[in-house]
């Protein structure tokens, strides 16, 4: 009777590792995806470290210059596909369900699945890293004809790791999207839903729109490479420009899958600590949707310096403007939100305020990159990676990493150690912006990105800039320690913690009082 249960609740009845291996629960999956995605994280991590390693000083010192191209590529590829979305579906298996009042989701089997799929797909693209020539080397842009001409043979290996990563994140979009619209509990209507939620199933249809255009543009390098097609060749009457517009119609809305379920994130985590409700919630699902149909329309903002003509450079550059205005109506909704709120800042307030500050910095250089003239200067140098990187690390993955502090009493069922976790913070805030912002600089006087030697002007800064690399990898490993200390020696949760928390008073070495499983009491 009970393996019968077991069965039902989705718990395969084997232990160990056929447990994992056959599950359907929905909670053991998005564990599965974290885990996994924490690992991506360190590997994709170590190969900046490669990259900033050999930047410390100008010259070539450390990997020739075709090693570091590997590394640029991969570290891009396993940071986007391996790491950021594999952590949000993750947050979404554990999280939409029981947000939802759903017992699990809707699609179990294909979940499992979904999951199963990365693991082998990233095996595939870091042994490409060991074959004769070595892995892709063109950027994680992959832009034709470097990826196809140029490339050496383990470009098929590559593409069919690409097509694997997209099946699984289709997949993982269907199974989203079928459990809101179906198993949502009675009563809740589309304007009660949580933001985390709203964010979701609009990153999932933009999943399910954008994932067979990347899935395109690689069959086409894949053919190019090795069937004597012409897609992206001048010569056989093809166009390399068409593969940047292909690759970016599907890059730029991938850009907001990274970053619009952490919109989500914050907006269940500032609430929280400000003890008062999300100011806007109508008006932050309308932002959301504004977001996500713009995205489909400035992709080419990536492309100004490809020769497109001045009405296209008018429109691209107006329509990537108009983005900043839901943009700015999210950060003044969570400012609104802290307004007069009796506010306490735990490690994930910290992490969520932190976001909201750096993230915010991310936009304006967009904006900068946005004005067509101005970025014929700012293109491919390092004031885009900049960009980017503020866009991604502390938007993105400081978003996560707030996300991991707010429901690991939930996970686990312990406390993690604050003062460990307040330690990551601000290790991690003083090293990132080390690492970045010093990009900004290098970018505007004319350093090229994705080149391992660089003039001696920069050397100074490109110094800082390392150091300040080695410093954010190694104080993630603080986070990495909170988790095993919570998970293993961390004070247990009381069943109703919620119960009589407010007011109670707490210090860095007690547990604070707030769960994420409660509705904050409102301050009048």
């Amino acid at each position: 009777m009970s393996e019968e249960i077991s069965h039902q609740q989705g718990h395969h009845p084997q232990s160990g590792i056929l447990r994992w291996l056959y599950t359907t629960n929905h909670k053991d999956i998005g564990t599965l995806y974290l885990l996994f995605s924490l690992t991506m994280f360190f590997i994709g991590g170590s190969m900046a470290m490669v990259i900033r390693a050999e930047l410390f000083q100008p010259g070539l010192q450390l990997v020739n210059p075709l090693f570091f191209n590997q590394m640029t590529t991969v570290h891009g590829l396993i940071m986007v596909f391996g790491a950021v979305m594999p952590a949000f579906t993750g947050l979404a298996n554990w999280l939409i369900p029981m947000m939802i009042g759903a017992p699990d989701m809707a699609l179990p089997r294909m979940n499992n699945w979904s999951f199963w799929i990365l693991p082998f797909a990233f095996g595939l693209l870091l042994l490409t890293l060991f074959m004769d020539g070595g892995g892709p080397s063109s950027g994680w842009t992959f832009y034709a004809p470097l990826s196809t001409k140029y490339s050496g043979n383990s470009t098929a290996l590559f593409v069919f790791a690409v097509h694997m990563m997209g099946i699984s994140s289709i997949m993982g979009a269907i199974n989203v999207i079928v459990t809101i619209f179906n198993l949502r509990a009675p009563g809740m209507t589309w304007m009660k839903l949580p933001l985390f939620v709203w964010t979701w199933l609009i990153t999932a249809f933009l999943l399910i729109a954008v994932m067979p255009v990347l899935a395109a543009a690689v069959t086409m390098v894949l053919t190019d490479k090795f069937f004597g097609t012409s897609f992206f060749d001048a010569a056989g009457g093809g166009d390399p420009v068409m593969f940047q517009h292909i690759f970016w119609f599907f890059g730029h809305p991938e850009v907001y899958i990274m970053i619009l379920p952490a919109f989500g994130i914050i907006s269940t985590i500032v609430p929280t600590f400000a003890r008062k409700p999300l100011f806007g919630y109508h008006s932050m699902v309308y932002a959301t949707c504004s977001i996500a149909l713009l995205s489909f329309i400035v992709w080419a903002h990536h492309m100004f310096t490809t020769g497109m003509p001045v009405a296209a450079e008018l429109f691209f550059m107006y329509s990537t403007m108009l983005i900043a205005v839901p943009t700015g109506v999210k950060v003044f909704n969570w400012v609104a939100t802290m307004w007069r709120g009796a506010m306490t800042f735990e490690t994930p307030m910290l992490f969520a305020i932190a976001f909201i500050v750096l993230f915010t910095i991310g936009g304006f250089s967009g904006l900068m990159l946005a004005i067509t003239p101005a970025d014929f200067q700012y293109h491919d140098t390092y004031f885009v990676v900049a960009h980017f990187h503020y866009v991604l690390v502390t938007g993105a993955i400081f978003s996560l990493i707030a996300a991991a502090y707010f429901w690991l009493p939930k996970w686990t069922g312990h406390w993690y150690d604050e003062r460990l976790g307040q330690w990551h913070f601000w290790c991690s805030l003083i090293s990132v912006n080390l690492l970045f912002f010093p990009m900004h600089f290098v970018g505007l006087a004319g350093m090229p990105r994705r080149i391992p030697d660089y003039a001696l002007q920069f050397a100074d800064l490109n110094a800082l800039i390392s150091i300040g690399g080695f410093a954010f990898g190694l104080s993630q490993l603080i986070f990495v320690w909170v988790v095993i200390k919570c998970i293993r020696s961390g004070a247990a949760v009381p069943a109703k913690v919620w119960e009589g928390a407010e007011g109670l008073e707490w210090t860095l070495s007690s547990p604070p009082p707030y769960h994420s499983f409660t509705t904050p009491p409102r301050v009048e």
